[in-house]
């Protein structure tokens, strides 16, 4: 079953470390596609195009997923950059996550252990610091209602994190609402019920 709410970055964060006067700076953004990670990895490379290396790593979907990922070494040695970042991404219980590991080196040799920890520690460091929020699939659905059953039904939105968009009042109610797409058929059987059956829903989106 497709997870449709997980945690995601609230916001764009960046981090730096210093490990042997080489200097990681780590920028975390949520990118729910493939095209949005590109785009902001581009951005970052642009920000930093004096960089030794920008490498990165991307994921997309629900936390640990394994089909929409990318990653990048960047022109460090095979395996030591990338790989490692997407792994720490991938146990870190977020989602639509992409991070770009921006160095500068200092002139002193990590060897390809030390990078692969130094560029590991750089992404939990940021992701220790991240602000995390919920991705929340929405649907918006319109309910037409008789005038009777308008206060029974708006009490019965809360149980269903359904918010009231607008109210349109004519022969009957029309109730424009917003609630998330996996409590959708439990909020239509439930209205259904309670409005005896007298209700009509039209999906917005």
């Amino acid at each position: 079953m497709t997870q449709t709410r997980y945690p995601i970055p609230a916001e764009l964060l960046r981090c730096e470390i210093e490990v042997k006067h080489s200097r990681f700076i780590a920028t975390v953004e949520t990118t729910d596609t493939p095209e949005a990670a590109f785009s902001f990895i581009s951005r970052i490379k642009q920000e930093f195009p004096d960089a030794t290396h920008n490498c990165w790593a991307y994921l997309i979907g629900a936390p640990g997923n394994t089909d929409r990922i990318g990653l990048s070494d960047d022109g460090e040695p095979h395996g030591v950059a990338g790989k490692p970042m997407l792994t720490t991404i991938q146990h870190s219980g977020i989602g639509d996550v992409s991070v770009v590991v921006t160095r500068y080196f200092g002139g002193t040799k990590l060897g390809k252990g030390g990078m692969v920890k130094a560029y590991t520690l750089s992404v939990k460091t940021a992701l220790e610091q991240l602000k995390i929020t919920e991705k929340i699939d929405w649907v918006e659905l319109s309910a037409t209602i008789d005038y009777q059953f308008l206060d029974p039904l708006e009490r019965l939105l809360p149980d269903f994190e359904a918010e009231l968009l607008e109210k349109q009042f004519t022969e009957k109610i029309c109730l424009n609402l917003k609630l998330p797409a996996e409590k959708l058929s439990d909020f239509c059987t439930r209205s259904t019920d309670l409005c005896s059956g007298q209700i009509e829903f039209s999906k917005q989106r």
